[in-house]
């Protein structure tokens, strides 16, 4: 039995309809109709019914069709696996992580624990903050790294990192924050956790603010650099342009800046996670 006889048969029994399957599987419609017969033969029993230019699963192909999707997982497990055996892991670390944190201090510290680390496989998920408690939860993914606390209840949540959140803008002098929050947009929502109550008391102290949401750090530090605005941004964040002159921190004045935490998120504590959670905790 060849394994790309149960990947056609598979697509056939999604759609019933032979021509159907060969364009999703870029094959001709004669090499999908070849791969059924010679899976059926293989089989020695009938799995398609044809009526006419039409094919209706048999009672068989019902049957198979639950064996044939495991199989087809469990072979792509396999080969998953086997792939990471040969190029020397033997085991494997799945982090869902926001964007903020991937983007910032993460790949410094991603490269020290694999440095220390190299048998072990990474695979980095970029999430949203929001979906991330739900990737544990269910067991997509094995550590967490968050900027909100998350709703399940069913995982251990620690907080490893407490930062400042800076007023950043373009680079133009003699910015102060009474001047750049009447001329400039202030650029909203790119954080998942202190934009309601920041802005609530920004609007306390300049009424006429005129404001823009963008959801994305790395776009609102574009836009920033670009002169379209200014915004509060967690400082491992805009570190680096602080110091490449491509933005300028300004001191604050009526406004308090909050704090932005990263929140470590686990609920199997294998011997990965617990690696991980012992080198994070100790070098961020």
């Amino acid at each position: 039995m060849d394994i790309k006889w149960v990947r056609t048969f598979i697509i056939s029994a999604k759609y019933e309809n032979f021509r159907e399957a060969s364009e999703e599987l870029f094959l001709t419609q004669p090499a999908v109709t070849k791969h059924i017969k010679r899976l059926e033969e293989s089989l020695n029993i009938l799995l398609f019914e044809r009526i006419g230019n039409r094919v209706a699963l048999t009672p068989a192909g019902h049957k198979y069709l639950f064996l044939a999707r495991e199989l087809i997982s469990n072979y792509d497990d396999g080969m998953i696996d086997f792939e990471s055996w040969k190029q020397g892991y033997n085991r494997k670390l799945v982090i869902a992580v926001a964007p903020q944190i991937a983007s910032s201090f993460l790949p410094a510290l991603l490269r020290q624990f694999i440095d220390e680390h190299p048998n072990i496989e990474v695979i980095i998920n970029v999430l949203s903050s929001y979906e991330i408690g739900k990737e544990i939860s269910v067991g997509s993914a094995d550590v967490g790294l968050s900027r909100i606390l998350p709703v399940q209840t069913t995982i251990k949540t620690e907080t490893v990192h407490t930062e400042s959140v800076r007023l950043v803008g373009p680079n133009v002098h003699s910015l102060d924050e009474p001047t750049v929050l009447q001329k400039y947009r202030l650029i909203t929502h790119n954080h998942p956790d202190y934009w309601d109550d920041l802005l609530y008391e920004i609007k306390r102290h300049y009424p006429t603010v005129k404001t823009m949401k963008v959801n994305q750090v790395e776009v609102t530090k574009r836009f920033i650099e670009a002169g379209l605005g200014v915004s509060f941004l967690p400082l491992t964040v805009v570190k680096e342009e602080i110091g490449l002159n491509k933005l300028v921190e300004i001191k604050t004045d009526k406004i308090t800046p909050p704090t932005s935490s990263t929140y470590l998120l686990t609920k199997v504590e294998t011997e990965e996670v617990l690696a991980f959670a012992k080198f994070l905790k100790s070098t961020i």
